[in-house]
């Protein structure tokens, strides 16, 4: 599996509808406000605003960005690409394990790549005037690094930094973000569809400054009507971010009471995402046996580093989490 949430290409093969599945290899948030944007004629008929200045509006008032250091794709991949296609530098040094898209995006640019082993040598020096890319909460262990020792390390080297940050709202986490004015090799790449629960609305946004942004290429509408006005709407939903922190919270102590418990695991890897890899020699049994009863989990063997022995499992509500005790139990 190269991404989670694959869940029409399971149910094919399972013989059943896909809102029957699961989807314990998503990870995007369970908790969310059951925000409501009805499409009108206006927003099928008429151009969009090609600067989304209310989204944007909201964007800087949310996340402390101006607006002139952002700019917005069709979803954290489509910006992913957009900026290996704009940087010169040749060479890519990705921390690894992280989301492959980066990769792709790297080698469609025609980069060279080599990797760092984050579990064992964090602090290697990468190639002087390379282009370095760090997930911070990582993928797919969650793990919060202090990058403090990393970026100096980064700015003598004089990279320019890639910094992924789409998990930090689960577990208000520090941010970057107020460095893009003073890192002028800094770019922010965040994801909106995690947090704030919103996967099928493609929208994800790149953060630097100004020049940097200005050197960057998109379509004159990357975004629909439909997709901004909704995010829009998403970002001031009232005391939504608190509740789904605080729901988030309780919910991944009891998916890891729930993978403890079973004894199935050699290795639940501590982290500040929501989601937890796990290790267990058993790995493609629990994964067979689970998806037998609807219920999908992300194989993580595809990860460099990673082996098949490695199962990651997103944080879901209660029912879903009742249904996943009940099967673990049975395998154990």
């Amino acid at each position: 599996m190269k991404h989670g949430g694959n869940i029409y290409k399971i149910s094919k093969k399972l013989g059943c509808k896909s809102e029957e599945i699961v989807d314990f290899s998503s990870n995007i948030n369970a908790f969310h406000p059951k925000t409501e944007i009805i499409p009108t004629q206006e927003m099928i008929l008429k151009y969009a605003d090609p600067s989304y200045s209310s989204l944007k509006a909201a964007i800087s008032k949310k996340y402390g960005v101006k607006k002139r250091e952002m700019a917005l794709f069709n979803g954290a991949t489509a910006a992913i690409f957009e900026l290996f296609r704009s940087l010169k530098e040749k060479n890519v040094v990705l921390y690894a394990p992280l989301y492959g898209e980066y990769e792709t995006a790297a080698l469609a640019a025609s980069k060279k790549i080599s990797k760092i082993n984050r579990f064992k040598e964090l602090y290697k020096k990468p190639k002087k005037g390379s282009i370095v890319v760090f997930v911070n909460p990582s993928t797919p262990e969650g793990k919060f690094y202090d990058l403090k020792a990393l970026f100096a390390i980064w700015e003598k080297q004089k990279c320019t930094i890639v910094l992924d940050e789409s998990f930090v709202e689960f577990e208000n986490l520090p941010s970057f973000r107020e460095k893009i004015r003073s890192c002028k090799r800094l770019y922010i790449i965040h994801s909106f569809t995690k947090f704030h629960a919103c996967a099928g609305v493609r929208i994800g946004a790149l953060f630097s400054n100004k020049k940097n942004i200005q050197r960057l290429s998109s379509p004159r509408w990357a975004l629909s009507s439909f997709d901004a006005a909704f995010l829009t709407e998403r970002l001031q939903e009232k005391g939504f971010v608190s509740k789904a922190q605080k729901e988030h919270l309780k919910h991944k102590e009891m998916l890891f009471e729930i993978l403890q418990s079973s004894g199935l695991f050699s290795k639940i890897y501590p982290g500040s995402a929501n989601f937890f890899l796990v290790r267990s020699p058993q790995a493609q049994r629990i994964y067979d046996e689970l998806l037998k009863q609807k219920l999908l989990v992300r194989q993580c063997g595809n990860f460099d580093f990673l082996g098949d022995e490695h199962l990651r499992f997103a944080v879901k509500e209660r029912a879903s989490l009742d249904l996943l005790k009940k099967a673990l139990d049975a395998l154990a």
